[in-house]
């Protein structure tokens, strides 16, 4: 976490700085369309990170193993896959949620295929998708892009996770 905010702080300094020299009001602008972005995200925040607690102490570890965890086998990174196309939000929503599963027993196959499912398929995306490109390239899309999470899980268990 430490590495990931320095990193940050680096970057936000130099665009900063950037910004501030070129005397056109850029900083401001910048600043305040962070703003805005933040105050978008905050009840997203407010809700993801409670949730994420909750999903490690209100469902049993022995359930989520049951369901997600190395025991599960093919069907958690099945259910994976899919649930990770459920779950709307950037970043900052997804993996909290995909901490609190893997810090209660799911596999490391069924975390991939999770977060390959979210980036890859999310729901949340298909109204504006259908609506700018159009049904069948969504749908072509879609088709093509529903073998990769479960793939990316069986391959993850198979190289990291002591196979099935």
């Amino acid at each position: 976490m430490f590495i990931a905010f320095c990193v940050l702080l680096i970057m936000t300094v130099t665009l900063m700085t950037i910004a501030y020299r070129r005397g056109d009001g850029s900083l401001v602008r910048g600043l305040k369309a962070g703003r805005g972005m933040l105050m978008g995200t905050i009840p997203l925040f407010l809700l993801a990170f409670p949730l994420a607690g909750l999903i490690q102490v209100a469902i049993p570890a022995d359930l989520i193993r049951s369901w997600l965890g190395q025991e599960a086998g093919w069907n958690g990174i099945f259910i994976g896959s899919i649930a990770g196309t459920l779950i709307p939000g950037g970043p900052y929503v997804a993996f909290p949620i995909i901490a609190a599963i893997i810090n209660t027993g799911a596999s490391i196959g069924t975390a991939v295929a999770f977060i390959t499912g979210w980036a890859m398929l999310t729901i949340m995306q298909m109204p504006y998708e259908l609506t700018f490109i159009g049904i069948r390239f969504m749908t072509i899309r879609i088709i093509s892009m529903l073998i990769v999470p479960p793939i990316a899980g069986i391959a993850a268990q198979w190289l990291f996770g002591g196979g099935f």
